[in-house]
């Protein structure tokens, strides 16, 4: 899952760069604190730009935890430690076929 959802964020963004998408829009994946990940996905100029998703909140333990959401302008994702793969998994399924029509509330 990890491979699948890494190789599929690494196509996507490889396939937004056109000279002009990156040098302003890109991928952000940093550390948490408590510890955990934070992911933050631009989706202006992209096809999932206005694509929305609820924030769906996971919570299994302290150190075992995924948060994700759409506004439209970013996917974004905090999770625990060991949740990256999960948290990139989601934005594989949320960037999919219907979600990329835009504006759609998934």
């Amino acid at each position: 899952m990890i491979t699948d959802a890494l190789g599929f964020l690494q196509s996507w963004y490889t396939s937004h760069c056109d000279g002009d998408w990156e040098h302003s829009y890109g991928v952000t994946i940093d550390t948490l604190d408590n510890p955990g990940w934070r992911l933050k996905i631009d989706l202006l100029s992209t096809p999932l730009a206005g694509a929305l998703l609820d924030r769906l909140v996971v919570e299994r333990t302290e150190d075992d935890w995924v948060h994700v959401w759409s506004d439209g302008t970013h996917f974004e994702g905090a999770c625990g430690p060991l949740n990256l793969g999960e948290v990139l998994e989601h934005f594989r399924v949320f960037a999919g076929p219907a979600s990329a029509r835009g504006g759609e509330h998934v």
